[in-house]
């Protein structure tokens, strides 16, 4: 069986990051579950991904992916992205469980958190007033099961998401690659 059928597109890595420049194929990838993030840069557009995203599609067989006009294996980019990011396997782990799920799973970062998590099937970039747009249902902080955090830490990325109405979840990685949520909220006495 041809699996070559399953490509969507060719994303190039450029340093720590996965760019599609094909218009067509950067909105077929965008328009499957929302992988990606469009950007513009000078006077070029291209379709951004996260190592996550480029992961799972690389894993998906819906991107080829090419480093310095080389393609990469699913194995290899793994490697690479380990090197590049110490906590990528249990971001990986979880964004992958996430997904499976059916979720649609962006960066949280400025929310000082790993991911964003939007109700499965809803449009994350939808147009209009900010009543119509999707709210985050979820803030996503991707540990391993042996991981120790401050209280100050967790008292913030509570407060970060109750400030946008999504619940903070902990998602403990274990040894098996099994993932646990937990819910943490802040109770007032």
């Amino acid at each position: 069986m041809d699996n070559s059928s399953n490509v969507m597109a060719t994303a190039e890595l450029i340093k720590n990051k996965l760019i599609i420049w094909d218009e067509v194929e950067a909105k077929a990838i965008f328009e499957e579950k929302f992988f990606g993030k469009y950007i513009e840069e000078e006077k070029a557009v291209f379709l951004q991904l996260s190592l996550e995203e480029g992961m799972i599609l690389l894993e998906r067989e819906h991107i080829n992916l090419l480093d310095k006009k080389k393609k990469l294996t699913v194995k290899k980019f793994y490697t690479l992205c380990c090197e590049m990011d110490p906590e990528f396997p249990q971001k990986y782990t979880v964004y992958r469980d996430l997904r499976n799920r059916g979720f649609i799973v962006k960066s949280g970062f400025k929310f000082g958190t790993h991911f964003r998590v939007y109700n499965r099937g809803v449009n994350p970039y939808k147009s209009g007033s900010k009543e119509l747009k999707e709210h985050t249902k979820y803030n996503v902080h991707a540990v391993p099961e042996n991981y120790a955090h401050s209280y100050q830490e967790w008292s913030r990325y509570v407060r970060l998401s109750q400030n946008i109405r999504a619940k903070a979840l902990l998602a403990v990685v274990d040894e098996e690659s099994d993932v646990t949520y937990y819910v943490i909220t802040r109770i007032r006495p």
